[in-house]
């Protein structure tokens, strides 16, 4: 395993989510965050089928991050229960792990 990590999160729009993105890269929390407009989310929420227009935000992260990730996202997401979701990464391009790792390190 690489100790990197790919986070899903989901919310209403795309300025939402890069003022989360760019909360979490200026706080070396994530080291990048890709939104991806358009995306529709069909679920139930209050008993009730909702089909809602979304965008959808791709981070990477390492391991030793995820839960303070989580935790920045509760802060600062709009909804109630935001779609927080992190994938292990088994193999990458050994350049890119080593940056995701390096824009990822606490502050010494």
């Amino acid at each position: 395993m690489s100790g990197v990590v790919v986070g899903l999160v989901t919310g209403p729009d795309r300025e939402q989510l890069l003022r989360i993105g760019r909360a979490l890269v200026e706080a070396r929390l994530i080291a990048c965050l890709n939104v991806v407009e358009g995306v529709t989310s069909v679920y139930r929420w209050g008993g009730e089928l909702q089909e809602d227009p979304e965008a959808l935000g791709i981070l990477k992260t390492t391991t030793a991050r995820v839960e303070a990730v989580e935790r920045r996202i509760r802060e600062l997401h709009p909804y109630d229960v935001p779609e927080i979701l992190f994938l292990s990464v088994a193999a990458g391009s050994e350049a890119y792990l080593a940056w995701v790792a390096e824009e990822t390190r606490q502050a010494r």
